[in-house]
């Protein structure tokens, strides 16, 4: 069965390839010199700063190709397919907590985006996820942690 594709917009896309770059040129760079001055010092055996260096490489590798296979397995959402007739990846939703009668608003993003500390959810959370397909006036429930929160979709913008 094919897997499916985990939708991001342009920014994030734009946000990986930009640490993919840095690390495979910028940081390999620093770790092959911080590797090579260690080996300066002799003996590898008890030689901690060339130890330290070789666990650099392999976490920045170990990194790098987590990035690579990632970004394979990403869709990118153009802005002209972001419409704002339901809630999808791309648009900024304003919902109202029917339970607090408190209005949030969001940004759905992909799971690779997604920050909840400054509202920006992803389409993959158990918020996102209830949310997207959803219209203007439609309310939602979703089950979380705590319990089942009540929304009602206010406004959907770009």
């Amino acid at each position: 069965m094919a897997e499916q594709k985990k939708r991001i917009t342009k920014e994030g896309l734009q946000k990986l390839q930009d640490e993919l770059d840095h690390r495979m040129s910028v940081v390999r760079n620093e770790i092959a010199q911080e590797i090579e001055f260690a080996r300066s010092y002799g003996d590898l055996s008890e030689n901690a700063e060339y130890t330290e260096a070789k666990n650099k490489q392999t976490e920045n590798e170990t990194r790098i190709a987590y990035l690579q296979d990632e970004m394979s397995r990403l869709e990118v959402v153009l802005d002209e397919d972001i419409t704002t007739d339901a809630v999808s990846v791309g648009t900024t939703v304003k919902v109202k907590n029917l339970d607090k009668n408190k209005t949030i608003v969001y940004s759905i993003v992909g799971a690779n985006e997604s920050d909840p500390f400054n509202n920006r959810i992803s389409d993959e959370s158990a918020v996102g996820h209830a949310l997207v397909g959803h219209k203007v006036g439609e309310k939602v429930e979703v089950e979380v942690p705590a319990g089942i929160l009540h929304f009602q979709i206010l406004d959907i913008s770009r």
